[in-house]
């Protein structure tokens, strides 16, 4: 069995590996990272089936209990792992063409140390060390956004940055927070403790964890930094921020109101909170012209129902949530990566200037309306097997409020319909387009679009490839006994 510290030690080593391979040659730079990244899938898929029978749990440092540091490989972990890991390497093999200019060995090093800190996050069992490898992530996120040296691009990552800190400064306090009631920093430790203390007492700490890791989750009101970052940040970036950074937010909100403090009763507040990110990103994704901030306002408005499903709280939401996870991940990538030879053909974001695309460049515009009509839900892509699940866990729950919300859910749904047909119009049917000549993106870069295209159709037409594992994951979020047992013993 791999070791599970490898799947964080690799992106690491090879991020500080590149500008040791820069003095053989700065072509070789750029290969780097899909390398580092295919090595992580074949590491996370030989753990899968050692985690189907029971979650890893890996000290490091030698140290035992209490005093180690440890990394819990459950199958939300791995479910995080496997998805940072085949994003991180689809993404990485389109900026080998896509990113020729500016500082790209710093590029490359901050983009594996992004996807470093994503791992580690997921796999840490160690509240200060999720707060380390968050800020690994933030941090790498700020540079990576302001990375082509524009005056947008560095505005954007300063509003970005001011937000972040802000954001980390409350998750720091909540930590102390929570070590002053408990003495440990143990997550199976805490949770095993949680309900010796006064409920008030852990009210404060996560009221800061939810407001400070819902900036990086781009939950409403505190997503203001998303759709400056994705309109100024190099579209490989876009696909990364969307598909995994705002992930592992969310997955920390999960992690503590699930699993660490048990606190259901939060649910409510949390499925009010993704009904209004629902629909402020739709409405918000409807009313742009700017074809990268629609698609930055559409992923706050993917947040909002992930968020919903899953807080449900019961274990086909959870399931139907996290399905709609890989949904938004996968869509969402294709739809950046399709846009960013667009962009650079049409020499503007504006949606005007992308008349005539689905001639120009016929791969990057049906990879654009395959993601679109996957997000929308439309068969027989991914994304209509996860919608169909989020409507039948909220149907499946049977009380009136969450029949109401999921219409609500679904008028949400009408509006992206809406947004993104118009955007499909633009690039097939608006203007002459008979003398318009193909200037398709480079062979390289045609490559993950058609991985994305092979995935978004193969889990649409077969989803229950998926249902298992997701089960496991749902379960194990409600489980907390089984968490706190399998760290502790």
């Amino acid at each position: 069995m791999p070791d599970p510290v490898l799947l964080i030690a690799i992106p690491l080593g090879f991020a500080f590996l590149i500008p040791l391979l820069g003095f053989i040659s700065r072509k070789i730079e750029k290969f780097v990272p899909p390398v580092a990244m295919a090595v992580n899938i074949l590491l996370s898929i030989k753990l899968i089936p050692y985690v189907m029978k029971k979650p890893i749990v890996s000290s490091l440092g030698g140290f035992l209990h209490p005093f180690s540091i440890n990394l819990y490989v459950g199958p939300v972990g791995l479910f995080f792992s496997l998805l940072i890991s085949f994003v991180g390497f689809l993404v990485s093999l389109y900026a080998i063409s896509y990113i020729k200019e500016g500082a790209t060995q710093k590029y490359h090093m901050l983009f594996l140390l992004l996807l470093t800190g994503a791992n580690g996050a997921a796999l840490t069992a160690d509240i200060f060390n999720l707060f380390v490898f968050s800020e690994i992530l933030c941090i790498s996120s700020y540079a990576l956004v302001a990375y082509t040296g524009s005056k947008a691009g560095v505005e954007s990552a300063t509003k970005y940055l001011i937000q972040g800190s802000i954001g980390s400064a409350f998750f720091l306090i909540a930590i102390g927070l929570i070590y002053g009631q408990f003495g440990t920093l143990n997550m199976a430790e805490i949770a095993q403790h949680v309900h010796s203390v006064k409920p008030i007492n852990i009210y404060l700490p996560i009221a800061m964890i939810i407001s400070g890791i819902g900036v990086e989750a781009a939950i409403f009101p505190i997503n203001a930094w998303l759709p400056d970052a994705h309109s100024s940040a190099p579209s490989t970036i876009s696909a990364v921020l969307s598909g995994i950074a705002i992930k592992i937010g969310l997955y920390v909100i999960l992690r503590f109101v699930f699993t660490i403090f048990g606190a259901t009763n939060l649910l409510l507040i949390l499925i009010i909170t993704a009904i209004v990110t629902v629909l402020v990103g739709e409405f918000s994704a409807f009313s742009q012209n700017n074809i990268k901030r629609m698609l930055a306002y559409s992923s706050t408005g993917q947040i909002g129902l992930i968020l919903f499903a899953i807080s449900l709280g019961t274990s086909q939401g959870i399931s139907a949530g996290f399905f709609q996870l890989i949904t938004h991940t996968l869509s969402k990538s294709i739809l950046f990566l399709s846009t960013g030879y667009m962009i650079v053909k049409a020499g503007s974001m504006d949606m005007e200037n992308m008349i005539g695309m689905g001639k120009r460049m016929p791969v990057s515009s049906l990879s654009f309306t395959i993601g679109a009509f996957s997000l929308v839900g439309l068969p027989p892509f991914i994304g209509f097997p996860s919608k169909f699940l989020i409507v039948k866990a909220a149907i499946a729950k049977g009380d009136i409020l969450s029949i109401v919300l999921i219409i609500l859910v679904l008028l949400g749904t009408v509006i992206e319909a809406a947004y993104f047909f118009r955007a499909v119009q633009t690039l097939y049917f608006k203007g002459d387009s008979s003398s318009i000549q193909r200037d398709e993106a480079p062979a390289i870069a045609l490559i993950p679009l058609l991985l994305l295209i092979v995935s978004i159709i193969g889990i649409g037409v077969y989803p229950h490839f998926l249902t298992g594992f997701l089960n496991k994951v749902s379960s194990e979020l409600l489980n907390r006994i089984a968490f706190i047992r399998g760290i502790l013993g």
